[in-house]
């Protein structure tokens, strides 16, 4: 997995690290890297993740986008348009069940951009997109 971005690092709290392992590295084929008892890393698409064993659960708050109920706090990966398709159908075939299902989200607009949104074992809230036209990814119109 990689990206030509400068790689960012995200800690998450997770509240079962085996299906956490099971999950990053059999669902979204995420390579492991360095772990101890209570955290492992992952090569999230060429970004750290490093999740955290942690008791307690997250907040379940959502924004209109779009129409769909977006949930917040998310994080996730902005793919190349094939790799994009790719995960979605790797997503179906593992049976996930998304929060908000792959869309082309913005059709026809500067923004267009495939989305999908789904939870990992521990609840935390993933979304990936890509973008038609990655040279749009911060235009504002």
């Amino acid at each position: 997995m990689s990206s030509s971005l400068t790689p960012f690092h995200l800690a998450m709290p997770v509240d079962d690290l085996e299906a956490a392992r099971r999950f990053y590295v059999d669902v979204l084929g995420c390579a492991e890297g360095r772990s101890a008892d209570r955290w492992v890393d992952f090569d999230l698409f060429g970004h750290q993740l490093s999740l955290h064993l942690s008791e307690g659960s997250g907040d379940r708050a959502s924004n209109p986008v779009d129409g769909d109920a977006v949930p917040i706090p998310h994080f996730g990966v902005v793919l190349p348009w094939k790799a994009w398709h790719d995960l979605k159908d790797r997503l179906i075939t593992a049976n996930t069940a998304f929060v908000i299902p792959p869309r082309i989200r913005f059709e026809g607009e500067p923004g267009e951009q495939a989305t999908l949104f789904f939870r990992d074992p521990a609840g935390n809230a993933l979304e990936f997109k890509s973008f038609r036209d990655p040279a749009l990814l911060f235009a504002s119109s």
